[in-house]
């Protein structure tokens, strides 16, 4: 009888992009860009989760414009230079074979903080930040109160996303991932706990989520046919009145029917209260919800750090993919880890062969 190989390490195809495992690295921001530009630290990070044969590898939230910045030292592609930077990046990924997706985003009212090597809070416009925006003019927690976007300002912010799609279409990722989640602008607009609009981006559920729907519209629109479209999306504000896995299905179901090629499930970080029951895989379930009402994979992320763990996600039918992330920051070669203890078949750099895992070894 034949072996049946891990289904962690089956491929998996999203459009025209076939990868060859289900272990993902997922965005981790990493607040070390000046005016927005990756160096060779992106470089070296993201470099390293190849070398280790990550089946893709997505980089920290890169931001479409300058006020959509979390803080001044995220990385963004909002100009052609910031793209010609990212394509050393990509250049040398593709080198080691592994695929580089790129994570399009926009702060919202958690924009012009601190980086956390230099402390949390706001940086106020009078000490070098810069006025944030949202969809009502309510505050995360003790940061400043947003200025409301007014319909030709987000219409400006459609067209921010698509550009900035154009650009890493250029610089050559290989996917486009349109952040949704953790309290930033579009999670700001989706969730009835920040979005108070009596217009047509605010209001019922349907109008909420029209911004979302109309940058995925737009990227999509400037897409080559084939490429993948992800979407993250926190499938929990983990507060009464807020996002549940119940809407988060439903917003999911739209994006599907826009064609979008998966969703990346999170939760978390759009209202202060929130009491998040956090442990190992705590965001499994909210995947294993919003995977039953969708035709479309599902991904999840959430403290999986272990083979037999993402192993059981897939095979129990919570998720078609698994991203991983603090993991993958302790050991670069968790894939190649992952695959020694479970029987995948992954092969080593050549410049790394002498260090093969005992499973790995002939």
């Amino acid at each position: 009888m034949a072996n049946i190989p891990p289904r962690l390490f089956e491929p998996i195809t999203l459009g025209a992009l076939t990868l060859p495992h289900r272990l993902w690295v997922a965005p981790m921001c990493q607040y070390s860009c000046d005016d927005g530009m990756p160096n060779d630290w992106q470089l070296v990070h993201l470099g390293s989760f190849a070398i280790g044969r990550a089946a893709l590898v997505m980089t920290e939230a890169t931001a479409v414009n300058p006020a959509g910045r979390i803080t001044a030292k995220d990385a963004g592609i909002w100009s052609d230079a910031h793209a010609e930077a990212w394509r050393r990046v990509v250049d040398f990924v593709h080198t080691q074979g592994a695929a580089i997706g790129i994570q399009l985003a926009h702060a919202g009212r958690k924009a012009s903080a601190n980086p956390p090597q230099e402390g949390r809070g706001a940086v106020r416009p009078e000490q070098g930040g810069w006025v944030t925006v949202g969809p009502s003019p309510l505050a995360y927690g003790r940061m400043p109160v947003p200025h409301e976007l007014t319909a030709s300002e987000i219409r400006s912010i459609v067209d921010d996303f698509a550009a900035a799609a154009r650009r890493a279409i250029r610089a050559g990722f290989d996917l486009i991932e349109i952040h949704g989640a953790h309290g930033y602008l579009l999670d700001n607009f989706l969730s009835a706990l920040s979005n108070q609009r009596d217009d047509e981006y605010g209001g019922d559920e349907e109008r909420r989520s029209r911004l979302l729907i109309e940058i995925v519209d737009a990227v999509r629109a400037v897409m080559p046919d084939g490429m993948p479209m992800v979407v993250r999306l926190s499938a929990a504000d983990w507060v009464p009145g807020g996002i549940d896995a119940a809407e988060a299905m439903r917003v999911s179901q739209r994006l599907e029917a826009h064609g979008v090629d998966l969703v990346s499930v999170s939760s978390g970080g759009n209202d202060h209260r929130q009491d998040i029951p956090v442990g190992p895989g705590y965001q499994v379930p909210l995947a294993r919800a919003v995977r039953a009402g969708v035709g479309i994979p599902v991904g999840v992320a959430g403290l999986i750090d272990s083979p037999k763990q993402a192993e059981t996600i897939l095979v129990d039918g919570a998720a078609d993919v698994v991203y991983v992330a603090r993991q993958f920051l302790r050991e670069p070669t968790f894939a190649l880890r992952a695959a020694a203890e479970l029987g995948g078949s992954l092969e080593w750099a050549c410049q790394y062969q002498m260090a093969k895992f005992a499973g790995s070894i002939p």
